[in-house]
């Protein structure tokens, strides 16, 4: 695929990939002989995988440690899978932390409809 048809597919930016790949967020895509990115099955595999960690709120110096350790091999399976349950842990505390806010705005939204219903109800009287 070209950098076009994955920047389309996962609404990513060009820009945005070519960018993930000069810092080491994405393993270097195969050319071809014309010098255009050639992306294959697994660096879309990457490109999902990135998306959805940044989408969970995952820093990209994580991934980029991540994908790191990953090329070195399984070597780094146990250091791999830390990295990835911490950034699990912290996820979940900020998915609670959100719960919380969520739980407060739906509070907030109750106190006004009680309001607007009790407004509508004076001027029925």
């Amino acid at each position: 695929m070209t950098i076009a048809e994955v920047a389309k597919k996962y609404d990513i930016s060009a820009d945005t990939l070519r960018y993930y790949e000069r810092i080491g967020l994405l393993p270097a895509v195969r050319r071809n002989k014309s010098g255009i990115r050639d992306y294959s099955e697994t660096d879309c595999s990457w490109v999902e995988f990135i998306k959805c960690m940044r989408g969970a709120g995952l820093p990209i110096e994580v991934l980029i440690e991540y994908i790191s350790l990953y090329q070195m091999g399984d070597s780094t399976v146990e250091a791999r899978k830390e990295l990835l349950i911490e950034e699990r842990n912290n996820l979940v505390e900020r998915i609670e932390e959100m719960q919380k806010t969520l739980e407060r705005l739906n509070y907030k939204i109750e106190k006004y409809d009680e309001v607007i219903v009790k407004n509508c109800e004076k001027k029925l009287k």
